[in-house]
């Protein structure tokens, strides 16, 4: 009787741990791929981001550090031991770049984009719906992976609690001192 608790308990949780992980895994996808996208046609994107109005002034350190964060990035997210806080800083750069489109958009009148591969073939309006998406599931998968440890809410904590023989003994033992 007590196992179909603890499976009821661990469903959820497997759940959780699945949809994190799967959201680590597009997180690093995305990643790896801009950064190789990047590295693979450096020139050009130095010159894209010397171009930014925002960015001039950092071109040279933000051509090197934005592929390097996201490799880097990238291998966290493959070790457990590290995924939560990878998955926080997923989030952080992700909403970097969202207003970094959204700043672009509504104070330049010149727009490049310094993004590589696919991603550079999008629209500003799909790149920032993109970025958005990866947003909101960055925030679903720091709140799922807080949660898959702690059992379901829908189960009486009573029922996943499990007294020992030991403490069953024990609680016995004191009921025949009571007068």
């Amino acid at each position: 009787m007590h196992n179909t608790n603890f499976t009821a308990a661990k469903k959820p949780t497997m759940k959780k741990a699945f949809i994190t992980d799967t959201i680590a895994a597009l997180f690093i996808l995305l990643f790896v791929y801009a950064a190789l996208s990047k590295l693979t046609e450096f020139h050009k994107f130095k010159i894209q981001l010397g171009q930014s109005p925002l960015l001039t002034s950092f071109t040279a350190l933000a051509a090197w550090l934005t592929p390097a964060v996201e490799i880097i990035i990238s291998l966290l997210l493959l070790l457990e031991k590290y995924r939560l806080l990878a998955l926080h800083f997923s989030l952080g750069l992700m909403s970097m770049f969202t207003t970094y489109i959204i700043t672009i958009t509504k104070f330049s009148t010149y727009i490049p984009c310094s993004c590589g591969g696919i991603l550079q073939d999008m629209t500003w309006n799909q790149h920032l719906l993109f970025n958005l998406g990866f947003v909101v599931l960055g925030c679903c998968s720091i709140i799922f992976y807080d949660n898959r440890s702690q059992p379901s809410s829908t189960l009486p904590t009573s029922l996943l609690q499990q007294n020992s023989p030991a403490d069953q003994l024990s609680h016995r033992s004191t009921d025949y001192l009571a007068p």
